[in-house]
């Protein structure tokens, strides 16, 4: 990977957050704590510039998120803009508010995948962490409209202290819904996440048990239900290789345009990011100074610089190594060679013992 020059290899995925609004109220939401507003929202025009400008660049899959996408009463236009593109499109989506009719719309406008995420296993958890009531029965009802319209179907479930004990009941769950994936995907503490640290945060021994319980499930419903799962970072040896490495595979845009690395990077303080309503989508992929600025490997300070693993996790996380040690150019605390690791660890175990309760998100 050449930094600077069309060497960059073009993104595979793109992240669209086509809108910050959403009926839920998650404690671990992962968009910014400062949202954006509908009024800064762009237009539909706006949003199939982008696509198109996205196509041109190479991208192949679409990920359309919010805030809860369906939203937006755009959200058919769009889908099939993306699909005179041939562009794969990955709807995100809390499932709630979504007739069967419109589910039909939207699959009739071209729309190839669903990803329905649910807070807990049952309605009561469910809707508690949701911070809406009827919302567990809203998703059961999305995702029955999702398979018998022959579309393909992945449960995404956010594990924390208030359901990681029930992971057995998520996953069957997903497969009683005919979700052909299970995305399990430990709180990532930026954000709303790290607001709430100390209400969401498990065990290391809670953890532990949950992957053991994955492991056993896998092997259980081999060929049925595919389940994707990693230890999360708190309690990990090394760190992940956070969205492939920075710049290398995809890119995300907000509601107003801004163009951004992964969908933290705003955390990170002194970066500037900007916007595909006033530069080519291309042109900020190869030549803006925020995605050049941690591309590659010749960024990272030693250990990370002589690593083995330096081309497997790219250094890790650039958002979590500002937020623990005020720098974004250091190595991630995650690491077991990282100066900062024994002090996320206390950490960890300190709010993992803590009994606070959690504070919903909201504008």
């Amino acid at each position: 990977m050449t930094v600077g020059s069309t060497d960059i290899p073009a993104p595979m995925g793109l992240l669209a957050e086509l809108t910050h609004r959403c009926p839920l109220k998650c404690p671990y939401c992962s968009n910014p704590v400062e949202l954006e507003r509908r009024s800064v929202e762009m237009s539909t025009d706006d949003w199939k510039k982008v696509f198109s400008q996205a196509q041109a660049l190479g991208v192949l899959q679409l990920h359309l998120s919010g805030g809860e996408p369906s939203a937006r009463g755009d959200l058919e236009e769009i889908i099939a803009h993306c699909s005179t593109l041939n562009l794969y499109t990955n709807l995100i989506t809390a499932g709630v508010g979504i007739p069967k009719e419109r589910w039909q719309a939207l699959a009739d406008a071209g729309l190839d995948h669903v990803q329905l995420s649910v807070q807990a296993p049952t309605a009561e958890a469910n809707d508690f962490v949701a911070g809406f009531d009827g919302a567990f029965r809203a998703k059961i009802e999305s995702a029955g409209h999702v398979t018998s319209l022959g579309l393909p179907l992945t449960i995404n479930a956010v594990i924390h202290r208030h359901n990681i004990n029930t992971i057995e009941d998520t996953i069957e769950l997903a497969a009683s819904c005919g979700a052909r994936r299970l995305e399990v995907a430990h709180v990532q503490y930026y954000g709303w996440g790290l607001k709430n640290r100390q209400s969401l945060i498990p065990t290391r021994e809670a953890v532990l048990d949950c992957m053991a319980k994955i492991e056993a499930a896998r092997e259980r419903l081999s060929g049925s239900l595919v389940i994707d799962a990693v230890v999360p970072d708190y309690y990990a040896r090394f760190p992940k290789p956070c969205m492939g490495g920075w710049g290398a595979r995809s890119l995300n845009v907000t509601p107003s345009g801004k163009v951004l690395p992964c969908h933290a990077a705003e955390t990170i303080a002194g970066l500037t990011f900007e916007s595909v309503t006033e530069k080519p989508l291309a042109e900020i992929w190869y030549e803006s100074e925020s995605f050049n600025k941690f591309r590659g490997t010749t960024w990272m300070p030693e250990p990370c610089r002589s690593c083995d693993r330096r081309e497997i996790d790219w250094g890790g996380c650039r958002c979590q190594a500002f937020a623990f040690t005020g720098r974004a150019d250091a190595t991630d605390p995650v690491c077991e060679k990282s100066t900062f690791r024994n002090r996320l660890s206390e950490i960890a175990e300190a709010d993992a013992a803590a009994e606070e309760a959690f504070e919903y998100r909201s504008f």
